[in-house]
C-alpha cells in the first residue's frame, strides 16, 4: 500500500511579517495553493493508493468561498483516488468549518469525531483518524485507545509528541499530546501526524513538516512523504520537495559603511537577481554617522516577493580615544563608562547607546 502524506499547509495564512504589503501576502498564499497542486501531482504520479492530510490544511479563521471551491476541485480531480483529511487545531471541525460547508467529491473522507475512528484502506489494513473539534484540543488521542480488530493499523491525526521535540506551537497545554510508546501500546503499527513544522521520521511515527514556506527558520527538508506500507506494518518513506517558494536567509555586513547610501548600495547588491522571499540580518560596525532605518532600507529595489530586514549584531564604530579627550558632556560620559567595572560587551553597549542618545539619534538600538 502506497500513501502520500502532507500536513500543515495553512492555506490563507496571514503572513503578518509582510506588514502593509497585501500584494506580497496574496502571492505567498497563492504559493501555498501551487504547493498543494504539487502534492496532488505527486500522489497521481507515484500511483499512490491514497492521499493523507494530517491537519492544518487551511486557516479556519480566514478561509473564504474561493478557498472552499479550490479545495473541492483540487481533490475532485484525484477521484477515484481516496483523500483522507484529519482536521487540526487551525482547521478544526465545527459548525462553520470548511469541512462541513464543502461539497466534497465521493473520494474525500473527513474524519469528524474527536476520537480515533476506523476506515478500511484494503483488506487487513485499517486507518484510524480523528478531528480536532475546537481550536484548543488538549485531550490525548491515544489515551484509553486500543485497536479492536486484527491486521495492520495506521493512525492519522494532528498531535503533539510529548518530550523534546521542536515546535512552533509548544506551550503548557500541547494540542492532542501523546507518547511515542503509546502508538505500539495502542496496537498501531505507525502514526502519520501533523502539527510540528519540523519534519521527523521515527520507527513508529512520521511528521512531514509544512510543505512550503510559512516563516523564516522553517526546516529545509520540509515536504511531502511517499510512504510504502508493508504487509507486516513496516513503513518505508521517501521525502519529496513540493514547495514552490525559494527562500534566502542572508547576512548584510555594514562594517566601514560611511553613510546610509553605502548601506543601501550593499543591500541592493546582496538582493540582485534573487527571487522568492528573503530575510536580511544586518550586522557589523558602520560609521558613527550612519543612520540605519529599516523602513527606508525596505524601499531598496528588488525582485523578491517578500522581504524582511532585521538588526543583528550592529555595533557603531566608535573612536573612543578621541571622544575621551573631548572637554564635553559626552567626553565625560565616556570617561565615566571606561572607569566603571563593566564586562567588555556591556561597556560597549552602554557607550554606543549613550553616545547615540547624547547625539539625538533614534535610528538604532545596539544589542
Amino acid at each position: 500500500m502506497k500513501l502520500v502524506l502532507f500536513s500543515d499547509l495553512h492555506l490563507d495564512a496571514p503572513f503578518a511579517w509582510l506588514g502593509a504589503d497585501p500584494a506580497a501576502a496574496r502571492a505567498r498564499r497563492q504559493a501555498l495553493r501551487d504547493t498543494l497542486g504539487n502534492v496532488v501531482r505527486l500522489a497521481a504520479d507515484s500511483r499512490a493508493d491514497a492521499l493523507l492530510c494530517g491537519g492544518d490544511l487551511y486557516e479556519q479563521a480566514r478561509f473564504g468561498r474561493d478557498t472552499r471551491a479550490f479545495l473541492e476541485r483540487t481533490f475532485a480531480e484525484l477521484d477515484p483516488l481516496p483523500v483522507y483529511l484529519a482536521p487540526g487545531n487551525h482547521d478544526w471541525y465545527g459548525p462553520e468549518s470548511l469541512y462541513r460547508r464543502a461539497r466534497w467529491s465521493p473520494n474525500v473522507h473527513v474524519f469528524a469525531e474527536d476520537r480515533l475512528a476506523p476506515v478500511t484502506l484494503t483488506d487487513g489494513l485499517t486507518l484510524w483518524g480523528l478531528a480536532h473539534r475546537a481550536p484548543a484540543f488538549t485531550s490525548g488521542p491515544l489515551d484509553g485507545f486500543r485497536v479492536d480488530r486484527g491486521g495492520v493499523h495506521l493512525a492519522l491525526f494532528h498531535g503533539s509528541l510529548r518530550g523534546p521535540v521542536t515546535s512552533q506551537d509548544g506551550g503548557p497545554e500541547p494540542h492532542a499530546p501523546f507518547d511515542a510508546e503509546g502508538i505500539e501500546q495502542a496496537g498501531l503499527h505507525h502514526a502519520f501526524l501533523g502539527h510540528y513544522h519540523r519534519p521527523r521520521d521515527a520507527d513508529r511515527f512520521t511528521y512531514p513538516g509544512n510543505p512550503d514556506f510559512l516563516a523564516f527558520g522553517d526546516h529545509p527538508k520540509r515536504g511531502a512523504i511517499v510512504a510504502t506500507v508493508g504487509p507486516d506494518g513496516t513503513v518505508r518513506r521517501e521525502r519529496y520537495r513540493v514547495g514552490v517558494t525559494e527562500v534566502h536567509d542572508l547576512a548584510l555586513d555594514v562594517t566601514d559603511c560611511a553613510s546610509g547610501q553605502d548601506v543601501r548600495d550593499r543591500l541592493a547588491a546582496l538582493l540582485a537577481d534573487r527571487v522568492g522571499v528573503a530575510r536580511v540580518t544586518i550586522g557589523g560596525e558602520p560609521g558613527d554617522d550612519v543612520e540605519l532605518r529599516l523602513d527606508d532600507l525596505r524601499s531598496v529595489p528588488h525582485r523578491l516577493a517578500g522581504l524582511a530586514i532585521r538588526l543583528g549584531d550592529v555595533r557603531p564604530a566608535l573612536d573612543v580615544e578621541r571622544i575621551t579627550a573631548e572637554p564635553t558632556v559626552r567626553g565625560q560620559f565616556v570617561r565615566d563608562v571606561l572607569a566603571a567595572e563593566l564586562p567588555e560587551d556591556e561597556r560597549r553597549r552602554v557607550l554606543a547607546t549613550g553616545l547615540r542618545a547624547l547625539g539625538g539619534r533614534d535610528d538604532l538600538d545596539p544589542p
